[in-house]
């Protein structure tokens, strides 16, 4: 019996990314099916199909139902951003970390939030609140809503302790994210809990992960003035 090599698809998609830019397939270029790709690697075929995927994704390639994967003709290229463990986020930049646990409470979500999951029935979740700091100052304040069916297991982490959003990167993988960037002006809660003025413009990034369907968090993430996002391509 043929045994696969357990491979990750981030592994596979480097492979394939690998094979476009060096030339061997260009723009146009049919790509071999995932079951070849699959056999050439002796990993699985949903490890291909995954790799395919994020390239697709990215622009890349394009992928048609029994038409195969081809370069894109004409290649997008698209910056890449993860979501970002905040404590790393600081102390890359050389600062001391800190966070404030500002309040958790299991309530039913609003409509707002369903609607971020694309939900129609009342859910009961977990609301968190909490501070991120750098040196002891204000970093960014985040507003966190996530799903108990999903994750029941976030009721045993002690978030005085642990912030949710570190917990989550790291138990919780996500197979979706959908991004909104967007510049809001501070009010009296944001002036006091970040320093700002009221009024000032600060930069709101709303975040909602999913799981093969299955909704894991939503957050709305606001910056003190003057944070800067740095992506890469």
């Amino acid at each position: 019996m043929k045994t696969t090599n357990r491979l990750s698809w981030k592994y596979v998609r480097d492979e394939i990314h690998h094979e476009i830019l060096s030339g061997r397939y260009g723009p146009g270029d049919r790509l071999p099916r995932d079951a070849d790709i699959a056999d050439q690697l002796n990993c699985a075929r949903s490890t291909v199909q995954r790799a395919m995927q994020d390239l697709s994704d990215i622009g890349l390639v394009e992928r048609r139902r029994k038409g195969g994967t081809r370069v894109h003709p004409e290649p997008v290229t698209r910056a890449t951003l993860d979501i970002p463990i905040t404590r790393h986020e600081v102390e890359k930049k050389g600062a001391r970390y800190g966070y404030q646990l500002i309040m958790q409470e299991e309530m039913s979500a609003p409509r707002t939030v369903l609607a971020a999951f694309e939900l129609t029935s009342p859910v009961s979740m977990l609301r968190i609140e909490a501070l991120h700091l750098s040196d002891n100052r204000p970093y960014m304040l985040e507003d966190r809503w996530v799903c108990l069916d999903t994750v029941p297991e976030i009721r045993d982490v002690d978030l005085e302790i642990h912030s949710a959003n570190e917990w989550l990167v790291l138990n919780r993988p996500y197979t979706r994210c959908d991004l909104r960037f967007y510049a809001i002006s501070a009010d009296q809660k944001m002036s006091e809990m970040l320093g700002a003025k009221i009024g000032d413009a600060l930069l709101l990034i709303e975040r909602s992960t999913w799981i093969d369907g299955a909704p894991i968090t939503t957050v709305k993430t606001i910056t003190t003035p003057g944070y800067q996002l740095l992506t890469s391509s």
